[in-house]
């Protein structure tokens, strides 16, 4: 009985020691396998840090979040950045030194195109097969070289003239649909103590919307497709933009942008034009939404009406400025695991929820084919929208298909003759003198 109970005691011995052993084992190879599983860093880089990109911001944020939820392996570091230094000197020194930012926010068009040459942008064009959205965008001629795709567009962009029509109509003036009247406007309109352009010109890039479009009017975008082609005898010294940069240098000669316009944020500026001190306010649709915050008297939506920057003569071509230039990027340095990841935040970024959302929420203009209820985004929206349909035709901001070179000089000169230190006429000597050096670059980086 006794050897029994010793053998008894040995077998339970053994069938507890083999289950703890079991139990470890399993527990170890878990230990073992979750250690094992990639982490993996994502950096993308906005520039959605001013308060009418906050809606834009929190989609992105949103989707993000939702994904890293989704696979806890994935971590994404968004960073905000101010748009002129991302543009302008963060990206670019960093596509020199091969260090950019695995996701990012840019331009299409002549902006891109170093990045492509040095191979530092990722070609998505299998990227847009595989996921069928070929014909899901509206435009990608901004973001297609030799028949690659090196960006994809998240949002369309439009440029009209906003015009307080209250103050229009007290003062007997008519919406201006030639360059004459809108003329007679300012000088109306600064006699009766109002501003006539409110400009926020803090960043540079503002002022730039009224010399492009006069200069479309004053010649047209064959002549700006010439100077970037850089085809024999084109230059920014020609008799039509020197018409529009004498009527710009005229416009900030009588003080048409109201005092310093140089100093004035954005948010300043629309400060001026929604409570009335300012008549007219040209920009970007990406500004509706400062339209609708709470410094914006309530009924001030339903004063503001969205037409074209006027033609030169009347029954003239009323073109306006936008397209699909801006987008997000992926750098060519990803690892296997990161593009994996990175495609498939890209997948989540590009769908018709996404779109909707950015009009909706962001009253941005999709880049992709959505349909979407125009009366939901509110008057002005449905304006801009409406215009845009209407519009039978539409070119390309000019700093958005100037290289980076040329287009720094633009906005200087710009920035100088609405603050009356420059002519006419050297300002545009300037740009082509930077037009030269950059094409000068060219041709020695090409024979290097």
């Amino acid at each position: 009985m006794k050897k029994w109970l010793n053998w008894s005691w040995a077998l339970l011995y053994a069938a507890v020691l083999t289950v703890t052993v079991t139990l470890v084992a399993r527990g170890n190879h878990s230990a073992i396998e979750e250690d094992t599983t990639e982490k993996i860093t994502l950096t993308f880089r906005h520039f959605w840090i001013a308060e009418h990109d906050r809606p834009m911001l929190n989609i992105f944020e949103d989707i993000v979040r939702q994904y890293e939820s989704a696979h806890p392996n994935v971590k994404v570091n968004f960073e905000g950045m101010d748009q002129t230094i991302h543009r302008e000197q963060k990206l670019k020194s960093e596509m020199v030194t091969g260090t950019p930012p695995d996701m990012f926010v840019l331009f299409g068009g002549a902006e891109i195109e170093p990045y492509i040459r040095s191979n530092r942008l990722m070609d998505l064009t299998d990227f847009v097969k595989n996921n069928h959205l070929e014909s899901e965008f509206k435009d990608l001629q901004l973001w297609t070289f030799n028949k690659r795709i090196y960006g994809l567009p998240i949002e369309g962009n439009a440029e009209p003239l906003y015009v307080n029509t209250e103050i229009f109509n007290k003062l007997g003036l008519a919406l201006p649909e030639t360059l004459s009247q809108l003329n007679e406007a300012v000088k109306v309109l600064k006699e009766n103590g109002y501003i006539p352009f409110a400009l926020g010109n803090e960043d540079r890039w503002p002022a730039a919307i009224f010399a492009h479009y006069l200069m479309e009017r004053y010649s047209d975008s064959k002549q700006m497709d010439n100077i970037v082609q850089g085809k024999n005898g084109a230059a920014f010294q020609n008799g039509g933009y020197l018409k529009a940069f004498e009527q710009l240098e005229e416009w900030g000669r009588e003080g048409a942008f109201g005092p310093s316009p140089n100093d004035l944020s954005t948010e300043e500026a629309i400060d001026l034009f929604t409570h009335g001190k300012a008549a007219m306010y040209l920009n970007g649709n990406w500004d509706i939404t400062l339209f609708h915050n709470e410094q914006a008297p309530p009924a001030f939506q339903n004063e503001v009406g969205v037409i074209p920057f006027p033609a030169l003569n009347p029954g003239g071509q009323r073109s306006m400025a936008g397209g699909y230039t801006f987008g997000i990027g992926l750098s060519s340095n990803l690892t296997e695991a990161q593009e994996k990841a990175a495609f498939e935040l890209m997948q989540a970024f590009y769908s018709k929820n996404v779109q909707e959302r950015i009009v909706y929420e962001g009253l941005r203009i999709p880049s992709m084919r959505i349909d979407f209820d125009a009366q939901k985004t509110g008057p002005i929206f449905t304006q801009v929208t409406g215009l845009m349909e209407q519009t039978a035709q539409t070119f390309v901001p000019y700093d958005n298909i100037l290289s980076p070179e040329v287009k720094r000089s633009f906005l200087a000169v710009v920035e100088q003759m609405i603050n009356h230190q420059i002519s006419a006429k050297d300002a545009l000597a300037r740009m082509d003198e930077s037009l030269q050096q950059y094409w000068n670059l060219r041709s020695s980086s090409i024979v290097k």
